[in-house]
């Protein structure tokens, strides 16, 4: 056994926060959990940390955490890793940085501000991630399938 997958307990607290308690009885207040890789491997390797960032708990697979404690810690996740995925870039305001650029994304329709052309990365493959000017990070999950104007937009500034 994982030498970090000592028996424990995972529970909310009356504030909403994760408590762990560990196999000694310990409480330890406002956890959270972090993905290894979040954008290329999301269901490998998931790490339950205390609020000073010291890892307590080590799952090497999405797969190896206690069905009962997957639910919770899903939910914290998906607060935590507010990424939404670019669909379709619809207009862009010049092909020069700073720029404004109307985007749509799987949570509707918005508009971001592109500081510079390192604001877009490659991840891995064809997935890109977009920083916008106020620190939202924007996927686009495979660049390669999005519509010809999109594409258009986007090689203009890589």
């Amino acid at each position: 056994m994982n030498p970090y997958q000592k028996p424990h307990t995972l529970e909310r607290d009356s504030l909403g926060r994760l408590v762990l308690i560990d196999a000694a009885g310990n409480r330890h207040e406002g956890i959270y959990p972090v993905r290894a890789f979040p954008i290329t491997a999301p269901g490998a390797g998931i790490s339950l940390m205390d609020a000073s960032g010291k890892e307590l708990c080590w799952f090497d697979s999405v797969s190896q955490v206690p069905e009962v404690e997957l639910g919770l810690i899903e939910q914290e996740m998906a607060a935590r890793e507010f990424m939404p995925v670019i669909e379709k870039i619809t207009q862009v305001s010049t092909f020069a940085t700073p720029s404004i650029w109307d985007i749509e994304t799987d949570r509707g329709p918005t508009r971001i501000r592109l500081k510079t052309e390192e604001d877009i990365r490659c991840i891995a493959g064809n997935t890109l991630l977009i920083a916008d000017a106020n620190g939202l990070q924007f996927i686009i999950q495979d660049s390669t399938q999005l519509d010809k104007t999109s594409k258009k937009f986007l090689d203009r500034f890589r």
